[in-house]
């Protein structure tokens, strides 16, 4: 398992054009940090070691440890505010995480075995991943990285449902809890477009065949 520091210091400076400064001269990012009984803190990352983290897919579902000013406390990614044409983060937001008090995240969805599942390997199908990744419920200490899909014995049509999923203990689907119309399908084994229309051009007759009858 990864584990993932940020270094911070608290900031009293708001404001767009204090933001703007911070990313423009001191190359920083402005972020908030929120949650628990604490007020909300405003604070500044280190650009370069947050678009490093940024790079690896378990950050996002990840407990961090942010160090403000000496003082380290854990968080999770909630949110980041990109530029709309840049490669820059304008802003980010951070939850604290409370031991023995449930988060709600967005977790990763690792296909495994795509290479010899039985729809494509044995029937000549096309895997379609309809959900990259999905919001689960738990204890701070159950979060996983991701989420892992076996998709070897997944037949030519057959599709696979949230309430499907292998999950790790202690962790649950909020979705689910609000009836089987949010039972969304993760991802199926369907034949190739092509080849079905194909065989509808086949069945359908010809101009001159119909005439002719």
């Amino acid at each position: 398992m990864v584990d993932f520091t940020l270094n911070a210091k608290e900031r009293n400076d708001l404001g767009k054009g204090a933001s703007r400064r911070l990313r423009r001269i001191a190359d920083l990012v402005p972020a908030i940090v929120y949650g628990g009984t604490k007020a909300p803190q405003s604070i500044s990352l280190e650009t370069r070691q947050l678009n490093k983290a940024l790079e690896s897919e378990a950050f996002y579902s990840h407990i961090i440890s942010l160090d403000v000013d000496g003082k380290k406390q854990n968080v999770l990614l909630k949110a980041v505010q990109r530029h709309p044409s840049k490669p820059r983060i304008m802003h980010v937001d951070l939850l604290r995480v409370i031991a023995g008090h449930k988060v709600t995240v967005q977790v990763p969805l690792h296909f495994l075995n795509e290479d010899t599942c039985h729809g494509v390997k044995q029937q000549g199908g096309i895997i379609f991943r309809n959900l990259p990744d999905i919001e689960v419920s738990c204890l701070p200490k159950d979060l996983p990285e991701s989420i892992d899909v076996d998709l070897a014995d997944l037949k030519l049509g057959e599709i696979i449902h949230l309430s499907e999923l292998k999950l790790p203990k202690g962790v649950t689907i909020p979705s689910l809890a609000q009836g089987s119309d949010h039972d969304l399908p993760v991802v199926n084994v369907m034949a190739p477009r092509v080849a079905v229309e194909d065989e509808s051009d086949a069945a359908a007759p010809e101009a001159g065949e119909e005439s002719a009858e």
